[in-house]
């Protein structure tokens, strides 16, 4: 028996959206491989995505079909509500084959048999468990087969997030909070980086009071010291001391659904330099923030957040967004829309993003986030902790 996270009404009406992106397209099915988009459509969740496994969603037939290792079927009858005609396994000779055999092999036999084997056949080439041997291996299986670039078909349909799915994300946003006032709480000179970590992620698991926590798609990034100006660092075995400043962004994670959240604080009483640049992240963030609503494009919030730092002499080139929502590793965004100059995407009622720019100069570092949700005449954050700059 399924999990039941959503209603079979809800996953109809996605597989249904699906469905028209790609007679729009002109496809008559798509592969899907990444974890999320299968999660999307099916349900279906498992730590299985390090062998190949897929969705297909063909036009004529009602149902999608999770195709995925022998061993792995249970979790899709365990996850999913699909028919048992609907969850079809390979056998283990096809991982890490030494016969010549592959999961795209068994893929491209489910293809022939719903009649698509000649059709234009969608795949997500760009994902991240999508494999160039999957895409030989079905060309080579499939030779009449006119297969077409669907990277982010799926993707797009997720942008906007129906009232179950937010729920699910404000409860991933009290879990961040935790997690956050653990990690906050934990740092102090002489306490080492992999001990904040390690409650970050006591929190981040056990959840509230309420209910727990998942897996985040991302591990806690926490660069320190002369590292702040390297986002994307984790921890080591190095303890904390006076003068470090400190980046915390992390994730909780309910039903694979995220509410990022990131913070900076300081070990000792922070400079100057470093509380001022604090508060002209956080006065971009408000910028941005209020001119967020629907009808309004990405780059129009970016230009908020630019025209606001740039009254103070700062210039920053990167994106400072990007929608985001359901996830899997190694990644909780969708990418799809982004929040920066040159994207014309127009922001709807129900879209979600994770708003977080940075300033780096020189010697001073300091990263602070939202994660929101674009409302009817707004933005609403879902996070409801303190913004503006910590100290140990």
């Amino acid at each position: 028996m399924s999990q039941k996270i959503f209603s079979e009404r809800e996953y109809d009406r996605r597989v249904g959206r699906v469905k028209e992106r790609l007679r729009e397209e002109g496809l008559d099915a798509v592969v899907v491989a990444d974890p999320a988009n299968m999660n999307y459509l099916t349900g279906y969740d498992g730590w299985s995505f390090y062998v190949h496994q897929a969705v297909v969603v063909t036009t004529e037939r009602d149902e999608p079909v999770w195709i995925g290792r022998e061993m792995d079927a249970n979790g899709a009858r365990a996850t999913t509500s699909l028919s048992e005609s609907s969850i079809r396994s390979y056998s283990d000779d096809h991982v890490h084959s030494p016969h010549d055999l592959h999961p795209m092999d068994y893929v491209a036999g489910v293809l022939a048999e719903f009649d698509v084997d000649d059709g234009r056949v969608g795949l997500e080439m760009d994902a991240s468990y999508f494999t160039a041997k999957s895409y030989t291996r079905l060309t080579s299986n499939l030779p009449e087969a006119d297969f077409v670039d669907a990277t982010l078909l799926v993707n797009w349909v997720r942008v906007k997030k129906s009232e179950r799915e937010l729920e699910y994300m404000r409860q991933a946003a009290r879990i961040s909070e935790n997690a956050m006032r653990a990690g906050l709480d934990a740092v102090e000179a002489g306490v080492p980086e992999y001990e904040v970590a390690a409650e970050i992620y006591d929190a981040l698991i056990r959840g509230t009071d309420e209910y727990g926590g998942d897996y985040p798609a991302i591990v806690p990034l926490m660069p320190a010291g002369e590292h702040t100006d390297t986002p994307h660092l984790t921890w080591t075995d190095r303890a904390f001391e006076d003068g470090d400043p400190v980046i915390i962004e992390l994730s909780g994670c309910r039903h694979r659904y995220h509410s990022p959240l990131a913070r900076t604080t300081f070990v000792g009483d922070p400079p100057e330099e470093m509380r001022r640049t604090a508060e002209i992240v956080v006065e971009g963030i408000d910028a941005a923030l209020d001119a967020a609503e629907p009808g309004v494009t990405c780059e129009a919030v970016e230009q908020a957040w630019r025209e606001t730092i740039a009254a103070h002499d700062i210039v920053k080139e990167d994106r400072i967004g990007y929608s985001m929502g359901l996830g899997y590793p190694p990644d909780w965004g969708e990418h799809t829309a982004s929040l920066r100059p040159g994207d014309e995407t127009v922001l709807e009622e129900d879209m979600t993003f994770h708003l977080i720019p940075g300033i780096w100069t020189g010697d001073v570092g300091v990263e602070i986030s939202e994660t929101f949700h674009v409302t009817g005449d707004g933005a609403e954050t879902l996070a409801d902790f303190p913004r503006r700059l910590f100290s140990a």
